[in-house]
């Protein structure tokens, strides 16, 4: 009897694994999600047509994936210079965390005196000029859990040994310290990049870009992957493709003139109709486009999550002044919406809802921990200290609740930006400046898009109880301050 029971149990045990196996068979785990990240350079809010319609760019390609994923109304750039945001993005922590506050190569508090600003009331915060070889990036994180992982364009994240293959990229196409394509022939081959080779004269950099990246996408159909795109465009030099360039000058004779504004010692665009920067925006449409087709055509499409985001607002107030950021107030280089306000979207098949827009702010710091928890890797908050997940928001789902979300800019921009920090929560935004006698200023931001009417002195709590915010968190990261310039 003993041994009947026995051997009951064994055939009762032996059918159980047998049907679990049977259905674990039938219901396969899905396989891990695919990622495509877009990141232009310089790339304005209004420079694309779905934030705005009247715009002189044409983003045919860009505006079908608005179409077709969730558009972020209020996506954020973690700082107005392109390095810092970067970095947030790759580590999911504030750059005053890190301290990489400025774009690197920009003036150390003790080289300042060749610089520019070497007669300004303060001197710059002291910054990190690499990304720490010790934190964990995304590609990384990524890469641990089975993920190719490539990178192609801008990274501008430190000196050679701090590249992307360095920092998890199996493959780096075109990547390293530099913070615009000034080699060779700039945007057109010859490149003289040390990480791309050069392909026939006359060849375009965004194009080279967008079919290194289809390559890669061809090369590992077969595993999950990060393919990273990250533009050299629309940064200067302004230059663009011949036959772009008759395109937007035969538009322009319909378009507006020349308009001016002012902000502090700069003037500033307040129209759209710069012929060569039009079509260098076009250009880099015309790339995204090549790259979603693929997607499309190589039925990739409905298991990859694709971002598009810029890395700070366009570039209004200096360096050519090619675009306008209006209705939002100044630019690149500066704590105004014009210089952190960025275009967003996110497209995930099967949960944003195609077409769908996203009012609640979110940051750049915020893609790691969204990205970590769409291919079902476990969060590890010490990994991404200040981005949080926007999944529910992706899915539709309602959330009440108020976040702060801050931004350390100790530096003088090369746009005519002031040290400065921020400090955004509900409908309002202060913005504290470190210069001297400099008051506090106060927006609600929901009812005055362009930051027109200060509100410090009537609204006192609010500006007291943000301030306190602002200097906590402060506090809380170790930021840096810039300090008194005795050549001053």
């Amino acid at each position: 009897m003993k041994q009947y029971e026995t051997g009951r149990i064994l055939f009762a045990t032996i059918t159980c694994v047998i049907l679990l196996s049977v259905i674990s068979g039938c219901n396969p785990e899905p396989p891990k999600p695919n990622f495509l990240f877009i990141l232009v350079d310089d790339l304005g809010w209004t420079d694309v047509g779905f934030n705005n319609p009247e715009t002189f760019y044409e983003t045919p390609n860009i505006d079908r994936l608005a179409s077709e994923g969730m558009r972020f109304t209020q996506g954020y750039a973690a700082c107005p210079v392109c390095s810092p945001t970067r970095a947030s993005i790759m580590t999911g922590k504030y750059p005053a965390r890190l301290n990489t506050t400025d774009y690197f190569g920009a003036p150390q508090p003790e080289t300042v005196g060749t610089h520019w600003t070497r007669n300004k009331p303060l001197l710059p915060a002291k910054y990190e000029d690499r990304m720490p070889l010790e934190e964990i990036t995304l590609a990384e994180a990524l890469k641990e859990t089975g993920y190719a992982t490539f990178f192609a364009g801008k990274w501008h994240l430190g000196p050679e040994g701090f590249w992307p293959e360095n920092q998890g990229f199996d493959i780096n196409i075109g990547g390293c310290e530099r913070g615009g394509p000034y080699g060779g022939n700039r945007y057109f081959s010859p490149y003289e990049n040390p990480r791309i080779a050069d392909g026939p004269e006359g060849e375009h950099l965004p194009d080279r870009l967008a079919t290194e990246t289809v390559k890669f996408i061809q090369e590992h159909m077969d595993q999950p992957f990060l393919a990273y795109l990250s533009f050299y465009s629309v940064h200067t030099p302004l230059m663009t493709r011949e036959d772009l360039q008759v395109k937007y000058e035969k538009k322009s004779e319909k378009a507006p003139g020349d308009a001016w504004g002012e902000e502090g010692d700069r003037k500033v665009r307040l129209v759209q109709n710069h012929t060569v920067y039009a079509g260098m925006v076009e250009a880099m449409d015309q790339a995204v486009g090549k790259v979603l087709r693929f997607l499309q055509e190589s039925g990739l499409e409905e298991n990859t999550v694709v971002f598009f985001m810029s890395d700070n607002g366009g570039l209004s107030t200096s360096e050519g002044h090619p675009t306008s950021n209006v209705p939002l107030r100044a630019g690149k280089g500066w704590l105004y919406e014009g210089g952190i306000r960025e275009p967003m979207v996110v497209k995930w098949p099967g949960n944003t809802s195609p077409g769908s827009t996203c009012t609640v702010p979110v940051i750049s710091t915020d893609f790691y921990p969204t990205i970590l928890e769409m291919a079902g890797i476990a969060l590890k908050p010490e990994q991404h200290l200040d981005g949080i997940s926007f999944i529910h928001q992706l899915k539709g789902e309602r959330r009440t609740e108020e976040r702060a979300i801050f931004w350390h800019y100790p530096h003088y921009g090369n746009q005519g930006g002031s040290p400065g920090a921020a400090i955004r929560k509900g409908d309002y935004k202060l913005i504290e400046f470190f210069e001297e006698n400099r008051p506090v200023e106060l927006y609600n931001i929901t009812e005055d898009i362009g930051e027109q009417k200060n509100l410090a002195d009537s609204l006192p709590d609010i500006r007291d109880r943000m301030l306190e915010m602002l200097n906590t968190w402060q506090v809380e990261v170790e930021a840096r301050f810039p300090t008194p310039n005795p050549a001053y």
